[in-house]
């Protein structure tokens, strides 16, 4: 799973590079545009919808905080 979302990631974003540990909001790699492509990805790959209350910042600032996001989100499904 962890491969796909950093997929979607570089997808959206090529120029950067995701495997890093940096906060991806706080460094502007991630902006609100990109958040509702990535959201709309997210939940076409992987079958799911994600709850509007759960695209908050936190839950976007690092790829291990995006997978927790997709397998919560697969969890109240």
């Amino acid at each position: 799973m962890k491969e796909l979302v950093l997929n979607i990631l570089k997808d959206t974003r090529p120029e950067f590079d995701f495997n890093s540990n940096l906060n991806f909001i706080d460094e502007g790699y991630l902006d609100s545009f990109d958040l509702v492509t990535i959201v709309s990805d997210l939940e076409s790959k992987f079958d799911i919808k994600i709850n509007g209350s759960m695209i908050v910042p936190e839950n976007f600032n690092s790829l291990d905080s995006i997978v927790n996001l997709v397998q919560n989100s697969k969890n109240a499904s």
